[in-house]
Parts: structure tokens; sequence; C-alpha cells
């Protein structure tokens, strides 16, 4: 099956190889030598790593585990944009580029990614203030917990996945009002909680959170005093 041409390239869609594979598979032999794994957890990931086609598919088996490393490539974004000098002004009369406006959330679009993963083992992880969010972003909280704030964040792409991942711990995870979000976790024994379900601006930045939440929590909130708050 080929990729319709009018869609953008999508690296996560890549074909892994024998050599990719081969590299997980050692990551997970390890992990179940240290005893971070079980015999039947071990077999498990076998199972679905010889199953996998894509590298999107690869991915996720070592997320929790020391040794991970991110399989798809990051596109090159494009520049980012230099910053106005003098005062800012408000916006004029019938412009389109104002608070809440399609202009002014797709300002946030564009930059060099600063950062594309956050753990947090028995401790704590934040991302957050003026950093730029890739395309794909994992989130791990083992017995500790991960703050991410997007309030002021910019994103590498007007599409971005943040892949949480919280066992016996907590993620937390702060998103502007002009942002849409699409909240698809599962939480076994714990919740995966979508509290932001406001639509951000039209045309603007999109951000989709997955994962698991495994006797642990994952909230997704607007920040205080945000759309959600003075909606209820």
């Amino acid at each position: 099956m080929t990729q319709d041409a009018e869609q953008p390239f999508d690296p996560s869609k890549l074909r892994a190889s024998d050599d990719d594979r081969a590299a997980v598979a050692q990551v997970l032999q390890t992990a179940t030598d240290e005893g971070r794994l079980t015999p039947a957890e071990l077999q498990e990931r076998l199972d679905t790593l010889y199953r996998s086609k894509t590298l999107r598919e690869l991915e996720p088996l070592t997320w929790d585990l020391p040794g991970h490393r991110d399989l798809v490539p990051q596109v090159p974004p494009g520049p980012l944009l230099p910053p106005v000098a003098g005062p800012v002004l408000g916006p004029v009369a019938g412009s389109t580029v104002g608070p809440g406006s399609a202009g002014s959330a797709m300002a946030r679009v564009g930059g060099t990614p600063t950062s594309s993963v956050a753990i947090g083992i028995m401790s704590g992880a934040t991302r957050a203030g003026n950093w730029v969010v890739p395309a794909q972003f994992s989130a791990v909280a083992i017995m500790g917990g991960v703050d991410i704030d997007l309030t002021k964040a910019r994103f590498a792409e007007r599409q971005v996945t943040i892949s949480a991942v919280a066992i016996m711990g907590g993620i937390d995870i702060v998103v502007p009002d002009d942002i849409t979000v699409i909240v698809n976790g599962i939480g076994f024994m714990g919740s995966f909680e979508d509290n932001a379900r406001v639509e951000g601006t039209p045309g603007g930045p999109v951000v989709r959170i997955n994962g698991v939440a495994l006797m642990g929590g994952v909230d997704v909130h607007r920040p205080k005093g945000g759309k959600l708050s003075l909606e209820k």
C-alpha cells in the first residue's frame, strides 16, 4: 500500500528492519535478565515484536525499560520565526490574528524540538516554559511523576502525538485553550482522564494523547481558570 501523495510524509509508518527488531529484542532480553520483565512478559512482547511491521509498532515495546531509543526519525521542521522587535500591539480591527484566532494559534507551530522524552522512574521529570514539542513525544512515569505544561510551548508540526505511560506513577498534562486535544488512553487499575474536552481554535495545533495508566494516573486538563473551568 502506498501513501497518498497529497498527505504529509509520516516517518512512523516506515517499515521496520531486521536490525531494528534485533535491537528491540536485545533490550527486552536484558530487561528480563535484570528482573524487570517476567519470562511471560518477555514472550508476550516478543510475539508483538515479530508481528510488528512499522517503527511505530516497535517503539512502545521498550518505552518503560532502560535502553529505550527512539526508532522513528524526526522530520526536519521549518525554521523558527524570529521575534518581532518593538512593543507588542493589540489586534487591529478586522485582523485575523489575535487571541483565540487561527493566526494566533498557528504562530505556535514551527521550530526545532527541544525534547522528545520525559522519564520519571522513582523520581520526577518536568517539561514546561518555552519549549518545542516534537511530532512524537513520550512520557513515562514508573513509581514517579511527570509534569508536562504546554501553555507556553511551540509545536514542531501542527499535529503532534504524546504517548503517556504511567505505571504506579502519575503524569499531569496541562494544555492551553487554543489547541485541540484528542485523548485515547486506557486506564487499567488506574485512570486516564480527559478533562480538556474543549475544542481549540479552528485550524490551530492538534495534540493527540494516547497511552496507558497501570495502577497509576494520567490527567489531561486545561489551565486553572481556562475554558473548562469557566464552563462549570
